[in-house]
């Protein structure tokens, strides 16, 4: 059986007797941390241009009297006002969170706080700047990434299975879900999971998060309607890029988890440095 390309990559052993591994290139590693950068400057300034209009509908125009997710405010029974998260004919009370919140001990009405947008204060056209500037940068980022993975080999490495991968695909939840994790040769690959999650999210998400975002463009809509229409409109383009960056914020939240439980100093190590301690090499060490 040839080996997985995944293990061709540079190892050496310490005077402790502790294996290193190569994991990540530079490219590789410049790449996922401007990503970090240029998604969260994303996500911030989204925010922004959402709380401009809090509300999501399917379809080519906005039907305000029926919004697939409307993010407000009203007033309660007692009087008062409360925030509120409507999700088609349910209501969510989110008072303190999202649609009613404090901004300099004053409750202020809008859909998320202050404290997640750029800019804090209501700005649309600033926050709009931010975005399309970053959006930019995700794009030549992503370019750079695919066309390394690509030319290197390492986007098949990471992103597509290897074969007994996929056989033992139930062994690896299993796993997953006892917090038990690869060490020593195995750990030089990403798992079934890691992959797969992988490969949805470049392949997937992304390019979707970007597709949508290009379709609400009306510039956009006149050179390319049928990128538009390919959404079913302005509108679902608009709810696909808000659902798409949901999807990946909790991808980035169960990925920070998984870095802290399986191993934080070595994760960013490898990540920071490229070199992943894969242990003690028993016969070194002896």
């Amino acid at each position: 059986m040839a080996a997985s390309p995944a293990l061709e990559a540079p190892e050496t052993v310490d005077r402790q007797g502790r294996r290193w591994f190569y994991r990540h290139p530079l490219v590789i590693r410049l790449a996922h941390w401007i990503n970090a950068a240029v998604l969260l400057v994303l996500l911030m300034s989204g925010l922004q241009i959402f709380n401009a209009h809090p509300a999501l509908y399917w379809g080519a125009v906005s039907t305000f009297d029926d919004p697939a997710l409307a993010i407000t405010s009203e007033q309660g029974r007692d009087g008062r006002n409360r925030g509120v998260v409507t999700v088609g004919s349910r209501t969510l009370d989110t008072t303190g969170v999202l649609g009613l919140s404090k901004q300099g001990g004053t409750e202020v009405e809008r859909a998320f706080p202050s404290w997640a947008t750029l800019p804090a204060d209501q700005d649309l056209a600033t926050g709009r700047r931010w975005h399309f500037l970053f959006a930019w940068l995700l794009v030549i980022n992503g370019a750079v990434y695919l066309l390394y993975g690509l030319v290197s080999g390492q986007l098949r490495r990471r992103l597509i299975p290897d074969g007994d991968q996929i056989r033992d695909f139930g062994g690896s939840v299993k796993e997953h879900l006892l917090l038990r994790f690869p060490e020593g040769t195995e750990a030089k690959r990403y798992n079934v999971i890691q992959k797969l999650t992988y490969l949805v999210l470049v392949l997937g998400l992304l390019p979707a998060m970007v597709l949508a975002g290009l379709a609400m463009s009306p510039g956009m809509d006149a050179a390319w309607p049928w990128l538009t229409e390919l959404f079913g409109g302005r509108q679902s383009a608009r709810s696909v890029h808000f659902i798409a960056a949901g999807l990946i914020v909790l991808f980035v939240v169960v990925h920070v988890l998984l870095v802290l439980v399986s191993g934080l100093v070595n994760n960013m190590r490898g990540m920071i440095t490229g070199w992943f301690s894969l242990g003690r090499d028993r016969e070194t060490a002896r």
